[in-house]
């Protein structure tokens, strides 16, 4: 019997006692890495948004094994929260609508969330009115002609099935249903409504394609209500992608049980938990760009080189070399050369063992 078919479903119950200490934990590390973000001033708080929010919609996308380009990404979230794009490429259509789906969770987190958010947020996510090859209904529920709906993982043709979602025909009342609890007083955490959230809404599953994106952006949506700003300064996406396998081992381990979900928001806190820690290296690189810049700033430099040192401070693969450099600003490789050998003499660019044509430059390390 799946969790849907229990009688006193969705009456879920759990035991308070034995998530407090869980619960105490990340909301500590949860205040502590907020009051180390409002410490940082606007432009470096927004900076660091910008990375998580990044990773936050391309991890999500991985997770149901959708590979969107991560500059992309960069690109369509800086362009709309006002930021610097200089440098990167335009997004695509795909890419833009799991963008506008997530800022809608996350910047109007204020919002309610209604059945037509949810349709929207659906469109948004499959503008062409297909999933890859195949076309389905966008924009409402799935019907009876999609048939069962199972959750499944996995590469094709070796799919594993976590459970099975209730039928089309429940799927209206189910939802009004969740979104009622959802709008509801709170009576406990936030944060534990989040890890509520996305089980309830994953185990209706009343879309087509798209559910598990949707319930992370519910999730990411309560999460920001929790920290009371829109800004996102940890991932919990990027955590469930890395911990993928035991993330659909939990939701399967819960489907199969009863409404008893102790043991699914403990393992919830423990992932949110890590990804708050995580999201430590994302306040370190924010903090050396800002240190980085603020030498650079004594004596500007030009375009080029602006533009070449904001890169290869943004995931850049590798060192850069004089054919890169000119390559990236698109100047000759002798103007690339001039330019590399004003930063190596302000200390800009480190030059790394070897020479030739095998020579290569980085930024100095991280004090």
């Amino acid at each position: 019997m799946w969790i849907h078919e229990n009688q006193n479903w969705p009456d879920f119950t759990w035991d308070v006692a034995s998530l407090a200490s869980k619960l105490a934990d990340v909301r500590y590390h949860q205040g502590r890495l907020l009051g180390r973000m409002e410490g940082l001033g606007f432009d470096l708080k927004r900076e660091a948004s910008l990375g998580i929010l990044t990773s936050d919609v391309v991890k999500s996308s991985a997770i149901e094994g959708e590979n969107l380009n991560p500059e992309e990404v960069r690109s369509s979230i800086a362009r709309r929260l006002g930021l610097d794009t200089a440098g990167l490429p335009l997004a695509s259509r795909d890419v833009e609508s799991i963008v506008e789906m997530m800022l809608d969770a996350t910047q109007n987190f204020s919002k309610p969330l209604t059945k037509d958010r949810l349709f929207g947020w659906h469109a948004a996510l499959f503008p062409t009115g297909r999933s890859g090859l195949y076309k389905i209904t966008v924009g409402d529920w799935r019907t009876e002609n999609a048939g069962p709906m199972q959750v499944v993982s996995g590469p094709v043709g070796h799919e594993r099935v976590h459970f099975e979602a209730p039928g089309a025909n429940r799927i209206e009342k189910e939802v009004q249903a969740f979104l009622a609890w959802f709008r509801g007083q709170l009576e406990f955490d936030p944060v534990l409504k989040a890890g509520i959230a996305h089980l309830w809404f994953v185990t209706i599953h009343p879309f087509e394609d798209g559910n598990g994106r949707i319930g992370r952006a519910i999730v990411d949506m309560a999460l920001a209500r929790a920290d009371g700003t829109p800004d996102r300064f940890y991932s919990l996406s990027s955590q469930i992608e890395a911990e993928r396998k035991d993330y659909y081992a939990q939701l399967e381990k819960q489907q199969r049980s009863s409404l008893e979900i102790t043991g699914w928001l403990e393992w919830f806190l423990d992932c949110l938990g890590r990804a708050i820690l995580n999201a430590e290296t994302t306040l370190g690189h924010v903090l050396y760009k800002a240190q980085l810049w603020d030498m650079i700033n004594q004596e500007p430099v030009n375009e080029r080189q602006r533009l070449i040192i904001n890169r290869m401070l943004d995931d850049f693969k590798g060192h850069m070399n004089t054919s890169k450099f000119a390559k990236l600003a698109k100047c000759s490789n002798d103007t690339a050369l001039r330019d590399i050998q004003e930063l190596k003499a302000r200390g800009i660019f480190i030059q790394n063992p070897g020479g030739g044509r095998s020579t290569s430059y980085r930024l100095p390390e991280k004090t």
